[in-house]
């Protein structure tokens, strides 16, 4: 690695026009998701780094973990366990939750994946899948109602036109997607479709543990993706969650893992869980899809491409 040729291009990544609207345009992104969630009533809680609990996700990464006195921690991939956890105190809460999932360098092709984002967290005690679909529609066509004001100038110079998506969005359920469209509906859909759309119904075996089972519908689950349109893909994973012991250690044991890997949150869910009901959204790849932008590393100014060097 020469390290003259690494800085000159990290230099000039930083100073590029594209980098500066786009975190100019974040800025403003996280400046009215944070006062939507308050109007709504949320509390921000700080987020969580290392932990010895974190998300064990539906895909392969690489996991760094760092031995401290004697105890296992790994970098947060995100704060779904913790966020169960919190609401049984505050009720209804968000968090701007920096992530970290080393992601292997194949995922560097999709334009969409950093090994480093923030997601904005957002879970509520006692609610509905249907609940938090309304409100992140709201959250969405404000959020686009606010930016297409506030940073015309910059959208124009991005030669990037946004349009407010009607409410409600469209809600396709999963299985019928993937019998109309084959196992890669979710791209053919993103191309096809001109404004975000939701997945639903989501069969359990795509999924981990955390998110509930329907009731009337086995083998299917209470749960969501939001995804833009223009071919941008996934904006929003969420759900209502399992809050019951039996069923927690159910679904741990049908996923072929084990109590003692989850035992903190299976100690917390032994002493009783609310219901409850959230979402993640990725504040780089929605700043991404705002901006127009093919690549996802031109929305920070140090990004963390799969396999690729930065600072």
């Amino acid at each position: 690695m020469e390290v003259g040729k690494v800085l000159d291009a990290k230099i000039d990544h930083v100073k590029s026009e594209k980098v500066i609207a786009a975190v100019k345009i974040g800025s403003d992104i996280r400046y009215y998701l944070g006062r939507f969630m308050r109007k709504q009533g949320y509390v921000e809680v700080p987020p969580v780094i290392i932990s010895p609990l974190t998300d064990p996700l539906n895909h392969p990464v690489f996991d760094p973990v760092i031995d401290y006195y004697g105890e296992k921690y790994s970098l947060t991939k995100s704060m779904i366990f913790h966020k169960q956890i919190m609401v049984q105190s505050f009720g209804s809460i968000f968090t701007f939750s920096p992530n970290i999932r080393m992601e292997e360098a194949e995922r560097s092709s999709t334009g969409r994946h950093l090994s480093e984002f923030t997601q904005l967290d957002v879970e509520k005690r006692g609610a509905t899948r249907d609940e938090i679909m309304s409100m992140v529609e709201e959250m969405i066509t404000g959020l686009f109602k606010y930016i297409k004001e506030e940073d015309s100038q910059l959208l124009s110079k991005l030669g990037r036109q946004i349009r407010v998506p009607d409410k409600p969005f469209e809600r396709i359920k999963y299985l019928d997607a993937e019998r109309q469209y084959g196992k890669d509906f979710e791209s053919v859909l993103s191309k096809k479709k001109t404004e975000p759309f939701w997945i639903i119904d989501i069969p359990l075996h795509q999924r981990e543990f955390y998110d509930r089972e329907s009731d009337t519908e086995p083998e299917i689950l209470v749960d969501m993706d939001l995804v833009y349109p223009e071919g941008f893909g996934e904006a929003i994973s969420g759900g209502e969650r399992e809050f019951k012991l039996t069923k927690i250690m159910e679904r741990i044991s049908k996923k072929g893992q084990t109590e003692e890997q989850f035992r903190w949150f299976v100690e917390f869910a032994r002493r009783g869980l609310d219901p409850s009901a959230g979402f993640g959204i990725g504040i780089e790849r929605l700043t991404r899809f705002i901006c127009g932008f093919e690549r996802i590393e031109d929305t920070h100014p140090f990004p963390k491409v799969p396999g690729e060097f930065s600072l």
